[in-house]
């Protein structure tokens, strides 16, 4: 069971999208226009009453300052993310224990050391017997058993194959390998078309099969097929700990743009995320 729901606010002086994430205990800010006073007063009503401890919200990039006047912290931005504008992710805490984070050095080491890798020499070719598929309805339960064997908690409810259908039907892209029938390895591209960006998202690969560098053929696919549909702002937010997807990330030409901090429960406990970003219109395969 999903137990988010995205309510569309609409008063004199403000009209606001909001996300109201139980099961991460948060309170997102998804989209507002009008005046920002009353949209931040009026989602903090909502983290009083859903019992949250984060408020998160995608600012525009001209209300950074009135943003940190209202005590929020920026963590990350998205380049060219509202239809070529920039969009500043602004947190607001309403625990200690939700704004501590235990493995803060740790991640910038990560980060550190995923910009010290040299670029990848040549293109990834897996080995023949991975078949590479764009997923329809149909693979739904196959890419369900995917995510229940990677995560065993997961921000959205992948372990359930009518979850993966609606968001076909919304117009989310997923891609994978299939290894003897199995599916091994899947992304997908969730896309926004008023907006015109994509979050990458949704990447697992079963341990087994990770050596073949399968995410990064995927990623490359799902960014080919947003550039064909005149989408061109790609970003992706990846655990702060896994060193595998930043640096996949990076390799692809993403840059790091910071941290959400205990923003999700993933695998078996909170987790701090990175955010990637990339102008696919910079891309070495764009114009191909």
């Amino acid at each position: 069971m999903h137990l988010g729901k995205t309510m569309v606010l609409s008063e004199k002086e403000y009209n606001m999208t909001v996300y109201l994430d139980k099961q991460n205990k948060r309170v997102r800010v998804e989209d507002y226009l009008g005046s920002l006073t009353n949209v931040l007063d009026r989602a903090e009503e909502l983290i009083e009453s859903e019992k949250a401890d984060k408020l998160i919200i995608k600012g525009r990039r001209e209300h950074f300052k009135q943003l940190l006047e209202r005590g929020f912290s920026f963590e990350a931005s998205i380049d060219g993310f509202f239809l070529g504008s920039d969009c500043v992710f602004f947190s607001k805490f309403f625990s200690d224990e939700r704004r501590t984070s235990p493995h803060w050095v740790q991640e910038d080491g990560i980060i550190k050391s995923v910009y010290h890798l040299a670029e990848p020499a040549q293109k990834i070719s897996p080995p023949k017997d991975y078949v590479f598929k764009k997923m329809t309805e149909t693979d739904a339960a196959g890419l369900s058993d995917l995510y229940k064997a990677v995560f065993q908690i997961y921000p959205t409810p992948l372990n359930d194959p009518q979850y993966i259908v609606k968001t076909m039907q919304e117009g989310s892209m997923y891609f994978g390998f299939v290894h003897d029938g199995q599916i091994v390895s899947a992304a997908s591209a969730e896309v926004n078309s008023f907006y015109k960006n994509a979050e990458m998202t949704d990447c697992a690969t079963l341990k087994e099969h990770r050596k073949h560098g399968l995410m990064k053929v995927l990623l490359a696919r799902l960014e080919d097929e947003l550039i064909e549909n005149g989408i061109y702002c790609s970003y992706s937010i990846a655990r702060a700990l896994s060193f595998g997807m930043n640096a996949a990330l990076h390799q692809l030409g993403y840059a790091y743009r910071g941290r959400l901090v205990n923003n999700v429960y993933i695998y078996d406990k909170i987790e701090n995320m990175n955010v990637w970003v990339k102008d696919l219109a910079k891309s070495p395969n764009f114009g191909q």
